[in-house]
């Protein structure tokens, strides 16, 4: 039986090889891993960042050039996916509506029409990232010569090329979800089943009233069991705007205010379990790794500079996390950490793989997904399909004996339409472990850049 206050902390990463074979874990060999830090960027879609990788399931090329052309209705003819030397990208719209014309019943060919169609509906002229000249860049992408840092993750540790963003929409309903399987709608305050599913609009923290989160959450499961978490919030602006808007007027963020990158405040079990504290700056991070005090689960989450939110710099965002990497891997910390990576939602750039559908909510399109530990199979590529629910089942077997956020089970009943952690279509993290195997080193990687 562990103990229930173990300090754990969970970063996210994606294995790099093929997930061929059935191998799994050594018995008990999860509890290896004492702290899990889940790291969540903004923005991106897998085959922007990814989708040249030798080996993962990226853009379909022949003979060096992509086989896919998607119709440019502003330019005529049609656009195929291209290497993008920019820094700053615009992207495109990205809720509920955008998700599914992208996807297109599958055809995939929707990612420019709704980039030039929202620039010329929503954008403001005044706002320099609004010209949009030339051909839109949603069906640009990365590769190493401007993401390295993340290339070299990928090949050193585990890459995943089919985890896909838990929900069809945006960022605050993956935020949610990503805290609580969930994004719904409360009609009473503090009373779980007068909740509704939301996928598209959950209320919204910047309204001005405060949000009515009242459904569970996993830390509600964390404090039952004495596990410690913390939510570590980089201070600054949020860039990301409600709904499907490409560009709008920065909000503040902190720790205590209200933000789509910051929906654990207006939790009604956080407040009751008198938690608020644990929310925290990104500083605190930085220094819970220096004191050898990080939690056992902790969430890292940017700000609008370093989130890689277009029109944020690629650039800035990757010294960013690297900063958080290298700060564990210099730690004794190391050697029970395991960093789960990943981007919250697709941005509106192209991807050419189909979501598959679990429930009424998701999932949505493919978002890079990586795994940094000393126990992650090196340069493995993981075909299993995964969602952000796989981090929260990792951390429910890892530190809670296997308990769900399930209304049957968990004492706290919520009209949810699914238990996620239990969907059949969900792969298990666990297989990009290797347990048995003589623990990776550190890879302290240059350009780091702190906020």
């Amino acid at each position: 039986m562990r103990l229930p206050a173990r300090l754990a902390s969970l970063i996210l990463l994606i294995p790099l090889t093929t997930c061929g074979d059935s191998s799994g874990p050594s018995e008990g060999g999860i509890h290896k891993i004492e702290h899990v830090v889940i790291i969540m960027q903004e923005n991106r879609s897998f085959d922007s960042y990814f989708g040249t990788y030798p080996g993962a399931n990226g853009i379909p090329i022949q003979n060096g050039v992509p086989t896919v052309c998607v119709p440019d209705p502003r330019l005529g003819g049609c656009l195929r996916p291209y290497h993008d030397s920019a820094d700053k990208n615009l992207g495109g719209p990205h809720g509920a509506g955008a998700a599914v014309a992208d996807i297109d019943g599958g055809r995939m060919d929707g990612f420019p029409r709704e980039a030039e169609t929202d620039m010329s509906t929503t954008c403001n002229p005044a706002q320099p990232a609004c010209s949009l000249q030339g051909p839109t860049d949603v069906m640009g992408y990365h590769d190493q010569r401007e993401i390295p840092n993340y290339w070299t993750y990928a090949k050193q540790f585990v890459l995943q090329d089919r985890m896909f963003e838990p929900n069809a929409s945006w960022s605050l309903p993956a935020h949610l979800f990503m805290v609580s399987e969930w994004s719904a709608k409360c009609s009473v305050v503090g009373d779980p089943m007068s909740c509704t599913n939301a996928l598209e609009d959950p209320q919204d923290p910047r309204g001005g009233t405060p949000p009515n989160y009242a459904w569970t959450d996993l830390t509600y499961l964390l404090h039952k069991q004495n596990v410690s978490w913390k939510y570590y919030v980089a201070e600054g602006t949020e860039p990301d705007c409600e709904d499907d808007a490409m560009t709008c007027a920065p909000k503040p963020q902190s720790t205590g205010t209200p933000g789509i990158w910051n929906p654990l405040p207006f939790f009604t079990t956080v407040r009751d379990d008198k938690q608020l504290g644990n929310i925290q700056n990104v500083d605190h991070f930085f220094a819970d790794v220096r004191a050898g005090t990080l939690p056992a689960v902790s969430w890292v989450i940017p700000n609008g500079e370093l989130s890689e939110h277009p029109p944020a710099l690629v650039s800035r965002g990757q010294a960013y996390v690297t900063a958080l990497i290298n700060a564990i891997m210099e730690s004794p910390l190391w050697s029970s950490t395991a960093i789960f990576l990943a981007w919250d939602d697709w941005g509106g750039f192209y991807d050419h793989v189909v979501p598959p559908i679990v429930d009424q909510n998701g999932y949505g399109l493919r978002v890079p997904g990586l795994v940094i530990s000393p126990y992650a199979r090196r340069g493995f590529i993981d075909h299993q399909t995964l969602s952000f629910d796989a981090y929260v089942k990792f951390i429910e077997d890892d530190f809670l004996g296997g308990s769900r956020i399930d209304p049957h089970t968990d004492g706290r009943p919520d009209p949810r339409p699914t238990v996620r952690e239990n969907s059949p279509v969900l792969g298990d993290l666990t297989r990009d472990f290797d347990f048995n195997q003589s623990p990776l080193p550190p890879l302290v990687l240059p350009g780091a850049k702190a906020p």
